[in-house]
């Protein structure tokens, strides 16, 4: 008997640098933005936003890294990663946070200690606001 498996990570969905989309988007599997997406994106998986990508409005999934741009509320079960070139303008809840030196991140952050696929079980509240310049 086969196994459900409830993320689906053989299966990366790509928006292309150049590509833009309005509208929501959702998916199972892992999903990667180098283009653009104007609306909200649920996914079970990882989404990556490349250094291109842009996303205004809310993402939810399981684990983030962003390199992009962000304008909107970002909500992640277990950790998310900013990197050196991201600029996120926008509220975060996660379980874990990664943020590199260099990373712009105006907004409110909202750590919990055991997120469900971005839960807002909340155990402490940070009004942050952070530029690496």
């Amino acid at each position: 008997m086969a196994k459900y498996n409830e993320t689906d990570n053989s299966t990366i969905n790509l928006i292309s640098n150049g590509t833009d989309i309005t509208g929501d988007v959702k998916s199972t599997g892992d999903v990667r933005i180098d283009g653009s997406l104007t609306g909200n994106l649920n996914t079970k998986g990882k989404v990556v936003i490349g250094p291109t990508g842009k996303v205004n409005g809310e993402i939810n999934c399981k684990n983030c890294e962003i390199s992009g741009a962000i304008e909107g509320r970002v909500i992640v079960g277990q950790l998310l990663n900013l990197k050196a070139s991201s600029k996120i303008l926008g509220d975060i809840v996660t379980s874990k946070l990664s943020i590199e030196p260099g990373a712009i991140f105006s907004g409110t952050c909202k750590m919990s200690e055991n997120s469900n696929n971005g839960g807002s079980s909340a155990v402490t509240e940070k009004e942050t606001e952070r530029s690496g310049k």
